[in-house]
């Protein structure tokens, strides 16, 4: 016997794919449907984008179209599968050629490709690793990635380890400018405030503390550091990939 719960998963997984293959699901009865799922999508991730991801709601978005909640249940399916749907429609691959240069440039593209992604919907950023879509455009870019590895034959043990830092990197440094960019004149002021203060407060704050107060920044513009950070860290990565074993 069919579940209702596995007849929602298959009709999420309808929904996911319908660009791939698959068939929207339908109402049994009712009206026809008058919204089309892309531009519902659409509306959701504008709305992200602006307000970030808690002001995502199934009241939000379907007040967009002036519809109530409900209505807005059989394009979309709960809350947690409007979200799903909208973090696989947002990151839609752009097309690139991967550099024949060497590993790490491979590597670099993607991730910055990727990065950019996360930089235009900031709020991807919240959706953790165990909430993954499964859909086809967060596929393509595992696919794109672990082409790369398999390009540059990068062993077989070392490739899980290596996706889970290249996303983890990526998302990381992506949040982490992002959030640069959202800080006000007087954020900066108050940081560089704070810092000062502690110098004064904590003058022997350096012998306490030699090797991170001695630390060398990526870059000197501070706002530039998680793009540096994020360039530098892949490269660590693709020479340790690209180092011989044994």
């Amino acid at each position: 016997m069919v579940t209702r719960a596995y007849q929602d998963i298959d009709a999420h997984v309808r929904r996911l794919w319908r660009h791939r293959g698959t068939t929207l699901p339908s109402p049994r009865r009712g009206p026809r449907q008058q919204l089309d799922l892309d531009d519902i999508l659409d509306a959701g991730i504008a709305l992200a984008d602006a307000e970030g991801l808690a002001a995502v709601s199934t009241r939000a978005v379907a007040a967009a179209f002036g519809k109530t909640p409900m209505a807005l249940y059989p394009y979309v399916g709960t809350k947690e599968h409007l979200l799903a749907l909208m973090q696989d429609h947002a990151v839609a691959m752009p097309e690139w050629e991967d550099p024949p240069t060497g590993l790490a440039d491979a590597l670099e593209a993607w991730a910055s490709a990727l990065y950019e992604v996360y930089l235009a919907h900031p709020w991807l950023t919240e959706r953790r690793w165990a909430q993954a879509t499964q859909g086809p455009n967060e596929q393509d870019w595992m696919e794109r990635l672990l082409r790369i590895l398999d390009t540059w034959r990068i062993p077989a043990p070392a490739r899980p380890p290596a996706v889970t830092m290249l996303y983890a990197t990526v998302a990381a440094t992506a949040e982490t400018d992002a959030a640069y960019r959202r800080m006000s004149q007087e954020g900066k002021s108050e940081w560089l405030a704070q810092a000062q203060a502690t110098a004064r407060q904590i003058p022997d704050l350096t012998r306490r503390y030699p090797l991170s107060t001695s630390l060398e920044p990526v870059t000197t513009d501070w706002q530039d550091s998680p793009r540096a950070a994020l360039a530098a860290g892949v490269g660590i990565l693709a020479r340790a990939l690209a180092a011989p074993t044994g």
